[in-house]
């Protein structure tokens, strides 16, 4: 496949990076191993010197697990890839590669809980100064970055409220500053948004979210240049072992084959499912970046090729009426998890928000009536008659 990069989206998901065994196999081969021999202790320390190319332990490479970081950088547009045990170890691991004490790291207010309290807690603790901005904000963004800093870290469209960074404008400021840019992507798919084409440096995944996209196995990756990778990324991956698992890998690997077909049926569900859900009483605003009314509807458009499976709602009642409507649901089921090809629904506030803290969550606008939706492969009128019993349901205990 090396000699065909002409090939497109749809093609390089299901053929790109495959590495055939003298055997011919069809699917890709499962290494189940930890290790690798050598002909002789020659070769084996040529391995180690890195005057041979040979595998040597699967924390440091392993076959499987290459096809899958080629791959997934060919669909990326990446020169390199490094695939993780999950998506918070790729977050970790694309931080905590390049910063030392005294460095600075500006980032996007709205996170991810957990990528929250690295920036917020764990940074802080090895002497790293960091600064949070509204990620929608690009004043904020210019103030920020007037003086040096290392890193900026932040997602778009965000979670839980699909709020969008101007990609080209933040990484244009941050270069200007120093800065290395990393872009979580994992809303968007590598389908869906390229933000290394707008300006960004490093773009990372929960490889368990849209790439399984089948509730199967946890996985992440950390994409870039080759040099940043090999340099900078590696090695820390080698010494501290992130490392994904070989059977893990090959899940992904499988799970590439049919993502196109899930993110375009997806969207196209999570699309209807937003219109449906802005005429229903008990809803008092639904966030969806390709709908107009979002607040950032031309930017989320001109950077992304659709709105995405993610919707997110608010119900009145607060907790009380958002709790009452994923109660209610049948269908559609209650996990923190997304991107699944089950819809999946969760409340922020309680969950994947819930440690962020009452007042960052107020700033994030996740009210305790806010629903996270993301919507999946089932018929989208059974998705709409499930969603209008629970919403129902609410609209019955408002009135009785």
């Amino acid at each position: 496949m090396s000699s065909t990069p002409h090939y497109r989206p749809a093609t390089l998901l299901v053929q790109g990076g495959i590495e055939r065994t003298q055997y011919a196999e069809t699917a890709e081969a499962l290494f189940l191993t930890s290790g690798f021999v050598y002909d002789d202790a020659d070769q084996a320390e040529a391995t180690f010197n890195g005057t041979t190319d040979h595998y040597q332990y699967s924390r440091f490479g392993n076959p499987t697990v290459t096809m899958f970081e080629e791959r997934l950088a060919r669909i990326e547009g990446a020169e390199a890839c490094r695939a993780t045990a999950t998506g918070m170890a790729a977050v970790n691991a694309a931080l905590l590669a390049g910063l030392k004490a005294g460095d600075r790291v500006v980032a996007s207010r709205a996170l991810f809980g957990s990528c929250h309290w690295i920036v917020s807690t764990l940074l802080p603790r090895f002497g790293i100064a960091t600064e949070f901005v509204d990620c929608a904000d690009l004043e904020q963004w210019r103030a920020a970055l007037s003086r040096p800093a290392a890193l900026v870290l932040l997602e778009s469209p965000s979670n839980p409220m699909l709020e969008i960074v101007d990609l080209r404008a933040v990484s244009a400021l941050a270069h200007a500053a120093g800065a290395l840019v990393v872009v979580d992507n994992v809303f968007a798919t590598p389908l869906l948004q390229k933000p290394l084409a707008l300006g960004a440096d490093v773009v990372v995944y929960s490889c368990t979210k849209h790439i399984d996209g089948q509730g199967r196995v946890l996985g992440g990756a950390v994409l870039g240049s080759r040099k940043w990778i090999e340099e900078v990324l590696s090695p820390f991956i080698r010494n501290t072992g992130p490392v994904i698992s070989p059977f893990n890998a090959w899940l992904l690997l499988k799970g590439l084959e049919t993502l196109a077909l899930r993110v375009e049926a997806g969207c196209r569900n999570a699309a209807a499912i937003a219109d449906f859900l802005a005429t229903r009483p008990g809803v008092t605003r639904v966030w969806y970046p390709a709908r107009t009314d979002h607040p950032q509807h031309a930017l989320a458009m001109a950077q992304a090729s659709a709105g995405g499976t993610m919707v997110t709602f608010e119900v009145a009642g607060g907790k009380e009426g958002a709790f009452r409507v994923l109660n209610g649901l049948r269908l559609v089921r209650v996990s923190n998890n997304l991107g699944d090809a089950k819809s999946l629904a969760t409340h922020p506030a309680t969950t994947t928000h819930m440690r962020i803290g009452p007042e960052e969550r107020e700033r994030l606008g996740i009210t305790d009536g806010v629903i996270r939706l993301s919507v999946g492969l089932e018929d989208v009128e059974d998705l709409k008659e499930d969603l209008a019993r629970a919403l129902d349901g609410l609209a019955s205990r408002a009135t009785a």
